[in-house]
């Protein structure tokens, strides 16, 4: 399964907006200058998240978009499934192997659990482990 630009921003779109969460309304413009992407193409991505329930509209000079609950309840599953629709990394049949058939379930099942798993809250506050997590000995 490959996720195109349109799940790739529109998760952008949702990390920015989490990341904003409770200070009020982000413009798409705003969004577009800070990750160098086409506001245009932002505009088009924005609205099946309006229609899914995911960001509400506010309207007026200083008006955006805001997440319409909590990050830590958005998953990267949510905003994917919207954007791309089903997760399905092979389009098999009933002709399939029933071992390739489960093979491509037990994979589209691992990619629905990672995603689903992972919400706005976590992939904003993402930290790598660091130098310091590593320990050294010394002898």
């Amino acid at each position: 399964m490959k996720i195109s630009t349109k799940g790739r921003y529109g998760l952008t779109i949702m990390m920015e907006l989490a990341a904003k969460f409770g200070e009020g309304p982000t413009s798409l413009k705003s969004i577009a200058e800070k990750n160098q992407l086409s506001e245009h193409y932002l505009e088009q991505l924005i609205a099946p998240l309006r229609n899914a329930g995911l960001v509400k509209s506010i309207r007026g000079a200083y008006g955006g978009y805001i997440l319409s609950r909590d990050p830590a309840s958005i998953t990267a599953g949510d905003v994917i499934r919207v954007l791309e629709g089903p997760i399905s990394p092979v389009d098999f049949t009933e002709e399939d192997d029933p071992a390739k058939r489960d093979l491509w379930l037990r994979i589209r099942d691992s990619i629905a659990e990672v995603l689903d798993s992972t919400t706005l809250d976590n992939l904003i506050n993402y930290q790598e482990q660091s130098a310091a997590d590593n320990y050294m000995f010394y002898i």
